[in-house]
């Protein structure tokens, strides 16, 4: 019997999804969450074999649930699910280590597969999204001229934003208030000329090193995790 845990904010979509697993023989719902905060303790008591997660999440993104279940509970496979078609969320969901990325309008059948093959262990990531997210994590940096616009606290968001923190959490690493910690943000993804948090840990990963020192001082290191939140096209997400 497959375990899953459901993860999204939408009470009406978390129902039909729980409706659709556990009209399975061979899978059943073991728990659902609404948010970013409520998922990890929720998971880490249930430890389900696959936690299927909604990328926009009221506070964070299904991409951060991801990065830290991987990192505490790494026999659990997860399964991106999102409305968005976003090729910059799917690397920041490679380097977080998911199994999965699909949309929601997948088909009912489709999904259940879904579960089934990343719960067996398979990736149903695109091959050429995985290489290229890898070869961007190992590529030299270089010397972008953006991230000289940015200025020093800038750049320490910037940094933390990529290891995969919250405003909030960011805010009370730096000791400085939320509300600031959203208006630094806005300012260097115009500086950098982005839109979404998830462009901004991706751009960081791609420019290690580059015109910010690296990632030292930025409280701790990434290795192979991205953690971002992905947004509507077109939409800003701070």
């Amino acid at each position: 019997m497959i375990g899953v845990f459901l993860v999204d904010d939408h009470e009406i979509v978390r129902r039909g999804l729980a409706n659709l697993v556990d009209g399975q023989d061979d899978m059943r719902v073991v728990g659902e969450a609404a948010t970013a905060r409520q998922a990890m303790g929720r998971i880490q008591a249930t430890v389900p074999d696959v936690a299927v997660l909604d990328v926009r999440l009221p506070d964070g993104s299904g991409i951060d649930v991801c990065r830290d279940i991987r990192s505490r509970l790494p026999g659990i496979a997860c399964l991106i699910l999102t409305a968005y078609d976003d090729d910059t969320a799917v690397s920041a969901a490679v380097m977080a280590g998911a199994a999965g990325y699909v949309l929601k309008d997948i088909g009912a059948s489709r999904l259940t597969e879904s579960i089934r093959a990343v719960a067996s262990g398979r990736s149903l990531l695109d091959p050429g999204a995985v290489r290229s997210a890898r070869t961007r994590m190992q590529e030299p940096a270089d010397d972008d001229p953006r991230l000289g616009s940015l200025g020093l606290r800038e750049q320490q968001i910037l940094r933390l934003i990529a290891d995969g923190l919250t405003n909030r959490q960011i805010g009370e690493r730096l000791g400085i208030a939320e509300k600031t910690v959203k208006n630094y943000v806005s300012s260097l993804l115009n500086k950098l000329g982005l839109e979404r948090r998830t462009q901004a840990a991706v751009f960081q990963l791609g420019h290690q090193g580059a015109g910010s020192g690296g990632r030292n001082g930025s409280g701790g290191g990434y290795g192979s995790r991205a953690g971002s939140s992905a947004g509507a096209a077109g939409a800003r997400r701070t």
